[in-house]
């Protein structure tokens, strides 16, 4: 079930980290009526609302920046889907079955990024951040949590 916010908009001009921040906010305050609480960090680095029941994530790509806002605890990445990434990255970042699909795809690149976001997504979500055990997912590059959005993957992940 989703039950969560999402909001969207290009770059234009203020650094991806001042726009999520910004984009944030007015989620909040749509939801809410409240003003913006003040953001802590976890001791992994995750950040949070102070006295708030809400939980969000951000993520900025170069053009754009996302957010979600939710009562569960939410993770979301974001890419460009003209962004070239390098194909080792898949013997980095991807689980045996994961790499199976791969290599069987006609656009190796895409399907790298969409299983990216997935786990980058989980990442944030967890609050683990970024490590090896992302080669312990399973997941499939056509997850219905995967979004186009204006030229973007976005996988919102949920608790």
């Amino acid at each position: 079930m989703n039950d969560f916010v999402l909001g969207w908009e290009r770059l234009k001009g203020a650094s991806g980290h001042e726009a999520g921040r910004q984009l944030l906010c007015r989620l909040y305050i749509g939801q809410t009526g409240l003003p913006c609480p003040e953001i802590g960090l976890s001791p992994e680095g995750k950040p949070y609302f102070l006295n708030s029941q809400w939980y969000f994530s951000i993520s900025h790509t170069r053009r754009h920046v996302f957010c979600v806002l939710s009562r569960r605890p939410v993770g979301i990445d974001a890419e460009e889907m003209d962004r070239q990434v390098n194909g080792r990255l898949a013997d980095r970042w991807l689980s045996e079955t994961e790499r199976a699909h791969y290599d069987r795809q006609e656009d190796p690149n895409g399907a790298l990024l969409r299983l990216w976001v997935l786990k980058e997504a989980l990442a944030k979500q967890t609050g683990r951040g970024i490590g090896n055990w992302l080669k312990d997912t399973d997941f499939d590059q056509n997850d219905s949590r995967i979004m186009e959005i204006d030229g973007c993957y976005v996988a919102v992940i949920q608790e």
